[in-house]
């Protein structure tokens, strides 16, 4: 009889070392570096009702979503997708009397229902910070900024930032006086470059030359910082749209000067959580990685259902990815390995040397191996009375 007891469900996988140790070490010094920006930690449960934790998050998340029945009332739960409409009710609504910027991070699993690609991971370690309260330029750059803290921590190289805005494409759709059906189908057509099936929608829309001939030109706004030139002559008949590109300006300009070295690319065209974002959105590649490392961007008014509409810009990454990716420092401290001796001044030399932060590990009576099998590269000996620790 074959058993298969231990096979795990598809998608899901667990660490064994020493790439859990990596990534429990890099987890500790990514919420160090949170702390140092001022940032505070929050701990969001695993499910919630089904109700508040899909909250403005539009339909993508809930198909992303595992659902089950609470047995104690009879309610939909959902095991979380995304930590961050978490952070916003907390803010919302357990941190309402703060009135000034709040600054919170978080760390935890999250689930989904289908991988991203054929064998790929339903199961990621989410990592982020999101800050509340502040509608400038300003919060956007700090987030961007902290992100890229964040992967250079992690010893990620050739990094990229894309910057886009979602207010360009919603300001376009207001002109043109799209109904949600029809902006549905230019979003999605936009997201597939496909410029002749945008021509026949627009023309089937009856929008207006200018708009027309600004979401046309939208497609093609993507590359270094001279798209902002063009994009200004393009868009320069909306008002609303030409606001949001200087925003994009001036958030990467804040960025660029705390980030001088910084490849910044522009694409005006990518909508990624539209229905979710309300802003500037930023992802961060690495060269040779088709996929996003981290991203984010500016969420605004997502808490009013709680009870307290704020500004909010945040960013998130997989830690996991990022402890794969990312170029491990490796441990600097030496393992010590102790024999198998209860004697009163071999326990307190161990305890001495575990309080000072060292890692030793006891042999037990009768193991098979030595200290190398261990993987230790000292050793306690007794010399000249004392305890010493010396190389293996």
């Amino acid at each position: 009889m074959n058993n298969e007891r231990w096979l795990l469900p598809e998608g899901i996988e667990e660490l064994l070392p020493p790439q859990a140790q990596r990534l429990e070490r890099l987890r500790r010094e990514v919420l160090d570096l949170f702390q140092s920006w001022g940032y505070e930690l929050v701990i969001p449960p695993l499910v919630e009702y089904l109700d508040s934790l899909l909250t403005g998050t539009g339909n993508d998340l809930d198909l992303q979503t595992f659902k089950l029945t609470d047995q104690l009332n009879g309610r939909t739960l959902g095991v979380r997708a995304d930590i961050t409409p978490q952070v916003a009710r907390i803010d919302a609504h357990r941190l309402s009397e703060r009135q000034a910027p709040v600054r919170l991070c978080y760390q935890g699993t999250v689930l989904h229902t289908r991988g991203d690609g054929l064998g790929g991971s339903r199961s990621f370690t989410q990592i982020g910070a999101e800050l509340y309260g502040h509608s400038g330029v300003e919060s956007d750059a700090e987030m961007v900024n902290l992100m890229l803290d964040t992967l250079a921590l992690a010893g990620m190289e050739s990094i990229y930032v894309d910057l886009g805005h979602v207010g360009i494409f919603r300001a376009l759709t207001r002109a043109a006086g799209l109904a949600a059906e029809q902006e549905s189908q230019l979003f999605d057509a936009l997201q597939r470059k496909a410029v002749p099936e945008i021509r026949q929608l627009l023309a089937g829309f009856s929008v207006d030359a200018n708009t027309r001939q600004a979401f046309e030109k939208l497609v093609w706004l993507n590359g270094d910082i001279s798209v902002l030139d063009e994009a200004r002559v393009a868009l320069q008949t909306n008002a609303d749209a030409m606001q949001a590109l200087e925003e994009v300006a001036r958030v990467a300009a804040r960025v660029q000067r705390q980030q001088p070295n910084l490849q910044l690319h522009f694409d005006l065209a990518e909508l990624r959580g539209f229905h979710y974002h309300t802003g500037v959105v930023f992802a961060a590649y690495q060269a040779g990685q088709g996929r996003a490392i981290a991203q984010g961007g500016r969420y605004d008014e997502i808490g009013a259902v709680f009870g307290r509409a704020r500004p909010a810009t945040g960013f998130s990454a997989d830690l996991r990815a990022l402890a794969v990716l990312g170029k491990d420092k490796g441990l600097t401290e030496k393992t010590i390995f102790a024999p198998a001796d209860d004697s009163p001044a071999l326990l307190d030399k161990i305890r001495e040397l575990r309080a000072a932060g060292q890692r030793v590990i006891c042999e037990l009576p009768g193991q098979q191996g030595d200290a190398k099998a261990a993987g230790c590269q000292q050793v306690l000996v007794m010399q000249d009375g004392q305890w010493r620790v010396v190389e293996v």
